[in-house]
């Protein structure tokens, strides 16, 4: 399933794109037993996700509305955490002129960034640095402490693009990069919540980001140092995942910082990101009022 959460006549929804991919399928409309937001959706569990698979192939018409009648949000509006993987692809580290690193390195964003397809990255006043960077986003299905790499599959509601804007002048003032990290916007994701029964391998699937046509990214996520399981076994270790949290596991080289001039964002751009199996991602950059 492709999951997503949209606003209709003001009012946020939990949906399910139809096969097409051209209308969104009201779920707790066409089944007032599933929940009507993503997160309790997710904490529903295995039962859940079975009435929702049954009405997805049902589509009923009464509850099926076209895309062009709602708002695509970020699938998960309102994560309890958001969880970024940094130096996580080889040549992102070379680019950055730092080790490879022996353990994943972890920061941190809030909700107060996240903004779903479609709708703006503001390039805020206060700086002139602000960077791009695609990342495969991990969003967790259940309750997750201590769990072995093998194991971690289970943990997985699914997959969505993730965009990791960056302000680099900000990162860089400190050690400790949230503050360049979590400016209002600076955390587009979407346009679905692919279910992980559709992604078979998270760590084979290409990425891309563009602007203009310009591609300024192009990796795979085979290239990642720690994988989707690694990271789940690690954070998992320290944290408790909860269903909802989005872990992002890091971005390939070519971001605008390594370029020579630098390659920032600017309002008036219009950032595409592409990863197999999970559709397109995009965001427009406009300036701050």
């Amino acid at each position: 399933m492709r999951l997503v959460t949209f606003v209709h006549q003001g009012q946020a929804r939990l949906g399910a794109l139809n096969a097409a991919g051209t209308a969104v399928i009201d779920l707790n409309r066409a089944e007032p037993r599933l929940p009507a937001g993503m997160i309790a959706f997710l904490q529903a569990g295995s039962e859940a996700r079975s009435l929702a698979e049954q009405v997805v192939a049902a589509a009923p018409a009464e509850a099926t509305l076209p895309l062009s009648a709602v708002q695509l949000k970020a699938p998960v509006p309102c994560p309890g955490k958001i969880i970024c993987i940094g130096l996580n692809y080889r040549d992102h580290a070379a680019e950055a002129r730092l080790p490879v690193p022996d353990y994943p390195a972890v920061f941190a964003k809030y909700g107060n960034a996240v903004i779903g397809p479609g709708e703006a990255i503001v390039h805020p006043r206060i700086s002139q640095e602000v960077d791009y960077e695609a990342e495969l986003g991990v969003v967790i299905g259940r309750r997750a402490k201590a769990v072995p790499e093998a194991a971690a599959p289970d943990y997985v509601a699914g997959y969505l693009i993730f965009h990791d804007v960056s302000a680099r002048d900000y990162q860089n003032r400190t050690s400790q990069w949230v503050i360049g990290k979590t400016f209002d916007t600076f955390a587009p994701m979407g346009p679905a919540l692919v279910t992980a029964d559709e992604v078979p391998n998270p760590n084979n699937l290409d990425i891309r980001l563009s602007i203009g046509g310009e591609v300024l990214q192009s990796s795979n996520t085979r290239n990642l140092i720690f994988n989707v399981q690694q990271l789940i076994m690690h954070l998992s270790a320290v944290m408790t995942l909860e269903p909802g949290d989005v872990i992002a596991t890091g971005t390939p080289g070519g971001v605008g910082f390594s370029r020579r001039p630098p390659r920032w964002l600017r309002p008036g751009d219009v950032v595409r990101i592409e990863i197999e199996r999970l559709g397109v991602l995009e965001n427009p950059v406009i300036a701050e009022l």
